[in-house]
């Protein structure tokens, strides 16, 4: 949850973003809505995106994106200079933002950027068999979704629905967060 009122841009900033499907079977993704929340939770930017394609899915059980939520957005061209302006000389924390990253066309520096998808300590395999089960995940393989992430490692339920892309963001600050200190020494 966002704490206070403040939603000026911080040193660390968290990305999500929604994706819907283009192409003839829908599975191509492009961008539908941008998130960022600042280190305190709280919402710098979120925003729907038009379409630079013509959609065939929306993938609302996932994505929670409606045709009428793209009408009238901002073009995509806009979002991205307003997003490589923001991401300048900050730190980057999201969940697989190789995605996030690719639909918005740009890149960030490896080193100011914090994938809660690829974080070693996060994403280790679970040991026992206990466990694992009680967690309800395959044992020998690492948990990389967001959600059994946040389950584990917070006790968090998220994406219960559909995925909100500020809810999602906030969750990969909260598991930045609670890894900061080892993280930013490793």
């Amino acid at each position: 949850a966002p704490t206070g009122r403040n939603t000026a841009l911080t040193d660390v900033i968290a990305l999500d973003c929604e994706m819907v499907g283009v192409g003839e079977d829908g599975r191509r993704s492009i961008l539908a809505r941008v998130s960022v929340v600042n280190e305190d939770g709280n919402v710098v930017l979120d925003t729907f995106v038009a379409p630079t394609e013509h959609v065939t899915d929306y993938r609302t059980a996932v994505s929670g994106v409606r045709a009428q939520d793209l009408r009238g957005a901002p073009p995509f061209k806009e979002i991205q200079r307003k997003m490589a302006d923001i991401l300048r000389g900050r730190i980057l924390v999201g969940h697989a933002l190789k995605n996030d990253l690719r639909a918005l066309l740009l890149d960030h520096p490896r080193r100011a950027t914090r994938d809660t998808a690829t974080y070693r300590p996060l994403t280790r395999p679970l040991r026992s068999r206990e466990r694992a089960q009680a967690d309800g995940i395959a044992r020998g393989r690492g948990s990389r979704s967001l959600k059994e992430l946040c389950a584990r490692e917070l006790g968090l339920e998220i994406q219960a629905g559909e995925h909100s892309s500020v809810d999602d963001a906030r969750a990969a600050l909260l598991l930045y967060q609670k890894c900061a200190k080892a993280w930013e020494r490793s």
